[in-house]
Formats: structure tokens, sequence, C-alpha cells
């Protein structure tokens, strides 16, 4: 078990390094999600009495269309690099891949999540100290990145995987999304954790669903 884990941890390891040198999908990722942020605050009257109801919407489309712009990059960054045939080559199971790329992309995803989060917080002038608003994201994340994950590798090998990757995935995901948008506009209207508890039950169910659904799955959809 803890040669899996060092296994999942070193392949996690090598996208955080490879990151931290090229900087290409963080980056990416980051300045689109703040130019959607900048330009619906511009479209939208913080002050009209409507940010309330129009924000969490706001929130959760940048970082929908931010992170499948990330997602893309998770395994074509292996192609490109003719690195996919030595991670098929490690003498480890096929799912220490997925969780090891899974890693990588929830961690990414959350980095892009820390730093929107308060702008957009500010932007829209809503209170900046909201615990619950990062369980929900925390959730989402992980169930946007099992199902992203996933279909990064399916998508992989298709010629214009820059367009089936959302046709793929975004049918797939708008249950998470619209819990998503569901609890946070609770937790920016200050509704109590009752009014909540059923879309965080959802988020629950579909990201232990999707995880093990995608970690039995990959093993076929990595394969030529």
């Amino acid at each position: 078990m803890s040669r899996m884990f060092a296994s999942v941890f070193a392949i996690f390891w090598k996208d955080v390094l490879s990151e931290i040198r090229t900087k290409e999908i963080v980056t990416a990722v980051l300045v689109f999600a703040l130019l959607v942020l900048v330009i619906f605050n511009f479209a939208f009257d913080a002050a009209s009495g409507t940010t309330a109801r129009i924000a969490p919407g706001i929130l959760w489309v940048a970082f929908t269309f931010a992170g499948i712009l990330g997602l893309n990059r998770v395994f074509a960054i292996e192609k490109e690099n003719a690195s996919l045939a030595g991670l098929r080559l490690c003498p480890v199971d096929r799912m220490v891949i997925f969780w090891g790329k899974l890693a990588g992309s929830f961690t990414f995803m959350l980095v892009i999540a820390a730093v929107i989060t308060p702008i957009f917080l500010v932007l829209f002038n809503l209170p900046l100290f909201l615990p619950r608003l990062a369980l929900i994201i925390v959730l989402a994340t992980l169930g946007f990145t099992s199902v992203g994950t996933l279909f990064s590798a399916l998508a992989m090998n298709i010629r214009a995987r820059d367009i089936m990757l959302p046709i793929l995935f975004l049918p797939l995901v708008v249950p998470v999304i619209i819990g998503a948008v569901e609890t946070t506009t609770c937790v920016l209207a200050g509704g109590p954790w009752s009014d909540m508890l059923t879309w965080l039950e959802i988020m629950i169910a579909f990201d232990i669903i999707y995880l093990v659904v995608a970690t039995l799955m990959f093993e076929f959809v990595i394969e030529e």
C-alpha cells in the first residue's frame, strides 16, 4: 500500500515540478478566469441589488470553463512530450497513473480557486470570510477533476480534442455544477446549513460514484 501511495505521489510531484518550470496550465487558466470575472463585473452593477442572485453563476461559469482549459492539457502534455508510453511502461497499476494525474489536476484547480475566489468576492462586494464556500469548492473541484481527468485521457487521441472534451465532459458534470451554484447562493445569502444539505449530499455522492467509476474505467481508456 505504501508503495502505491509513493507511486501516486511520484506522478503527482512530476506534474507539479513540470508546471513550476513551464507555468503552462496555471497561468493560462488563471488569466482566463480573471478575465471572465472582470468582464462580468463590468457587465453587472454590484450596487443594483442583483449581486446575490447572479454572483454564484458567474463564479462557477468562470471556474468551469477555466477548468476545461486546464483539463485539456493534463494528458496532452504527456502525448506531446512522448512520455505517455513511459507512463504505461511503469511497473504499477493503471489506477496509480489516474490517481497521480487526478491529484495534480485537483491541486492546480484548488490553487486557481484560492486566487480567483477572494478577487471575485472583492469585485462583487461580498463578505471575504466564508468558510462554507471553501467546503463547496473542495467538493465541487473533486467531482469536476475526477470526471475531467478521465475524459482528458479519453480525448487525447481525438484530433479535435479541444472541442470534443467539453462536449463529452460538460453533460456529466452538470449535477455537481448545479449543486455548487445552489449551495453558493445559499452561502452568499447567509442561509442555514439545512438549506444546502441536500445539495451537499448530492455533491458528495457524485464525488464517490465518479471516483470509483473513473478509477475502474481508466485502465481501458488509456490503452491504445
